[in-house]
C-alpha cells in the first residue's frame, strides 16, 4: 500500500510549481489526473532537448500522472471538468487570482475537498492580479539582490528556484491539509503565492536585514555569515571549502600551514568576519600552489568539508548520486528521483512515464465518472 493510496487529485495546473508538487503526490501513490487544453500544457513544447516527443522540461515534472484534454470553453466539456472536480480530494490549479470564479467552477468544490491555489503574489493583495514568472519574482523578492558577483550585474539562480520551491511548499500544505481532513472531515483552501514562498525563503539574509537594518548585497560565492566559506581557484580548478566553525578553521590553518591565521582575535566566527579580505586573499595565494584535489584530499583528512564543483553529469554520476538511485529509470528513460527515502514503509516510487497529451481520457472517464 502506498501512502496515498486511494486520493485521486485533479491537476488543473501548468509549468512547474503545480505540475511538480502533483508528480510528488503521484510518486507517493496518489491517482493524479492532469486536465490539459487542447494544445496541451506549455513545457511539452520547452525545447529541444525532447524526449519521445515532448521537451525534457515536461518530463522533468509530470510523471506518475494520466492525462485528459478537455476545452473548458466547450459546454460538454466544461460539464466533464465539473464532474471530475465532484469526484476529486484534491484540486490544484494555478490560474491567475478569480479564475476559476469567472469560470463558475468554484462552488463546484465542497466543503470536504483541499483547494491548492497557486499564483504569483497570492488571491489578495494590490498585486493579486498580476501574473507571476519566476524570474519576475526573483528579481520582485530579494534573491537577486544577493546572487552574483559584488562588482556585477544581478543574477538569477540557475534553476526555476521559486517555482521549485513553491511546488515543494504544495505538496506539504496539501498533505497537511489531507491529514487534517482525515481527523475532522474538513477540507480547505490553500492559497499559496510564489511570493509569500520566495520571502520565506530569504531566511538567514531576510533576518540580517531584521537585525542590521542593513541590506545585504552580492558576494558571489562568499557566505555573509561565515568566512572561509565559499569558493577558492586552485592552481587548476575551483573547488569549494565549507569551514562552519572555530575548530574547523584551526584545521584550515594546520592544513594549509596558514601561520599569519593562527591568532587569538581570529579564533572565533565573528573576528574572522571582521578580518574577511585577509583570510579570503591569505587562502587564496596558498591554493594556487597545488590542485583542487590536493586539498580537498588534505581538509577531508581533517574533517573539514571541501568538494569539487561538479557540472549536473558529474553530480548524477557520482558514486554517491548512484548509490542513492538518483535516477529512476523505465524502459529507455530516466526521471530524476523523488528525494524522500521512508526506510520501511509507503516509499515513493516509480509508477508510469510522463503521459502523452489526452492519452487517458477514455479510462479517466470511465474509471472516474463510471461512464462507458
Amino acid at each position: 500500500m502506498t501512502a496515498l493510496d486511494g486520493i485521486r487529485v485533479l491537476d488543473l495546473s501548468r509549468v512547474l510549481a503545480g505540475p511538480l508538487a502533483t508528480q510528488m503526490l503521484a510518486d507517493l501513490g496518489a491517482d493524479v489526473v492532469k486536465v490539459e487544453a487542447p494544445w496541451g500544457d506549455d513545457t511539452r513544447k520547452w525545447g529541444p532537448p525532447f524526449i519521445d516527443g515532448d521537451a525534457a522540461y515536461y518530463h522533468a515534472c509530470n510523471r506518475g500522472k494520466r492525462s485528459i484534454r478537455l476545452d473548458i470553453k466547450s459546454e460538454s466539456d466544461r460539464d466533464t471538468l465539473q464532474q471530475l472536480i465532484a469526484q476529486a480530494d484534491v484540486i490544484v490549479e494555478n490560474f491567475r487570482a478569480g479564475t476559476l470564479e469567472r469560470m463558475g467552477l468554484i462552488s463546484e468544490i465542497s466543503q470536504d475537498k483541499i483547494l491548492c491555489r497557486i499564483t504569483g503574489y497570492g488571491q489578495t493583495g494590490p498585486r493579486a492580479d498580476e501574473p507571476g514568472y519566476d524570474l519576475a519574482l526573483q528579481a520582485m523578492t530579494g534573491i537577486m539582490s544577493v546572487t552574483g558577483q559584488a562588482d556585477g550585474e544581478p543574477a538569477k539562480v540557475g534553476v526555476a528556484w521559486i517555482d521549485v520551491l513553491t511546488g515543494m511548499m504544495a505538496s506539504n500544505g496539501i498533505m497537511v491539509a489531507l491529514f487534517h481532513r482525515e481527523r475532522t472531515g474538513e477540507g480547505q483552501t490553500i492559497d499559496l503565492s510564489l511570493y509569500d514562498v520566495a520571502l520565506m525563503a530569504m531566511v538567514n539574509q531576510a533576518q540580517n536585514w531584521i537585525a542590521s537594518g542593513e541590506n545585504p548585497g552580492r558576494m558571489g560565492h562568499a557566505h555573509p555569515n561565515i568566512v572561509p566559506y565559499q569558493a577558492f581557484m586552485a592552481s587548476d580548478e575551483w573547488f569549494i571549502l565549507a569551514c562552519g566553525n572555530d575548530a574547523q578553521f584551526a584545521n584550515v590553518c594546520v592544513a594549509t600551514g596558514a601561520t599569519s591565521l593562527q591568532r587569538d582575535e581570529l579564533s572565533d566566527n565573528s573576528g574572522r568576519l571582521e578580518s574577511r579580505t585577509e583570510i579570503v586573499e591569505t587562502l587564496s595565494q596558498i591554493f594556487t600552489q597545488n590542485t583542487a584535489e590536493h586539498w580537498i584530499a588534505e581538509f577531508n583528512k581533517v574533517g573539514v568539508p571541501s568538494v569539487p564543483i561538479q557540472s549536473i553529469s558529474q553530480a548524477f554520476t557520482d558514486p554517491q548520486a548512484e548509490s542513492r538511485n538518483a535516477l529512476w529509470r523505465w524502459g529507455d528513460q530516466e526521471s530524476v528521483a523523488n528525494a524522500l527515502r521512508f526506510m520501511s514503509r509507503t516509499p515513493a516510487t516509480l509508477n508510469t512515464p510522463p503521459p502523452k497529451l489526452g492519452e487517458h481520457t477514455d479510462e479517466i472517464i470511465r474509471d472516474w465518472l463510471g461512464d462507458a
